[in-house]
């Protein structure tokens, strides 16, 4: 009697069927990682916008009037809006400021504030 070699219809099957499953599970996490990446990417750049806006205005030793103002910049080929809300503090020679950094295309969503405070120059 002569044993047969290989795989049965059915082994192979299954076989295709767990690689099937293992490959859709791999490209689901390779487009989750991505997607993390991009958001981080987004969030890095935006900081870096908050973080030379706070230090512009640091270095001018610029002491804002109260009241909110909104502006526009590029950073890494990327859109991104301020806004700076400046409020009074009960020491007249401080204003406080919270600098506020969205995507251009999604300003409804922060996503970098800061908070500082400005003194009168001297």
């Amino acid at each position: 009697m002569k044993t047969q070699r290989g795989f049965t219809l059915v082994e192979v099957l299954i076989a295709l069927a767990v690689l099937g499953i293992t490959l859709a599970a791999a490209a689901r996490l390779v487009i989750g990682s991505t997607d993390t990446l991009i958001d981080y990417r987004t969030r890095t750049l935006a900081s870096w916008v908050a973080s030379n806006l706070v230090n512009h205005s640091l270095a001018t030793r610029a002491f804002p009037e109260t009241g909110s103002t909104q502006g526009q910049v590029e950073q890494g080929g990327e859109q991104f809006i301020y806004r700076m809300n400046v409020s009074p503090t009960p020491n007249y020679s401080f204003r406080r400021i919270e600098l506020s950094v969205m995507a251009a295309e999604r300003p409804e969503h922060i996503l970098s504030l800061q908070v500082f405070y400005a003194s009168r120059a001297e």
